[in-house]
């Protein structure tokens, strides 16, 4: 049996503890316990997100902000309820509910903001710059999903993925569709994010 306290402490990552992916605001202001329905697949799911995108994001431009990750089926069909911009429990592309689906469906996904990116963002940069270098350097991920507050964006583990990217920032809609081919050849896309930090994965001593 796990207690929430023990189960806060579960190391995901180089980076995570499972306790970075539990705060909930909608569950603290309505009073809903953010429990996880099935600890073990929880752990499972959200060790994949972490280790193969959120840490070598955390390698690369330094700490990262998760604004909201894992969420409980309870709380998520309560967020969906009231209207508090969370999807349907059942909808393809949620991704918070880590203990939906069992592993042939796993999806752990989180939303997250890069502040080394947000401040370029906030003086004009492209928020394609980003979706580009996330889709050319993490090959684990399958969807992103783009907002206009500070270039937040979902990130997406999913057991079979689905690689597309869209976005609610203008140019809004679509930036890659599932089985589509980039409409920018690499060359183009790798000028787009010259500037950035050199990519790092986890063999850092």
């Amino acid at each position: 049996m796990w207690s929430l306290e023990t189960l806060g402490r579960v190391r995901l990552s180089r980076h995570f503890y499972l306790r970075d992916f539990l705060y909930s605001e909608i569950g603290n202001f309505h009073q809903i316990q953010n429990v996880p329905d099935d600890p073990n697949l929880v752990i499972r799911h959200g060790t994949r997100l972490a280790h193969e995108l959120l840490d070598p994001l955390t390698e690369t431009f330094g700490r990262i902000a998760i604004r909201s990750g894992y969420r409980s089926a309870e709380l998520n069909a309560f967020g969906n309820r009231e209207k508090l911009n969370c999807a349907r429990n059942d909808y393809p592309l949620e991704c918070h509910i880590w203990d939906y689906y069992g592993d042939s469906r796993a999806v752990a996904g989180a939303s997250v903001v890069i502040p080394w990116f947000a401040d370029r963002y906030a003086a004009g940069r492209d928020w394609r710059d980003l979706a580009w270098w996330l889709h050319d350097h993490l090959p684990g991920y399958s969807d992103l999903w783009f907002f206009p507050k500070l270039c937040a964006f979902n990130i997406s583990w999913r057991a079979t993925p689905i690689k597309r990217i869209d976005s609610y920032i203008a140019p809004r809609g679509s930036l890659l569709r599932p089985g589509e081919m980039p409409d920018e050849p690499l060359a183009r896309r790798q000028k787009r994010y010259a500037d950035f930090p050199k990519f790092r994965g986890l063999d850092l001593p």
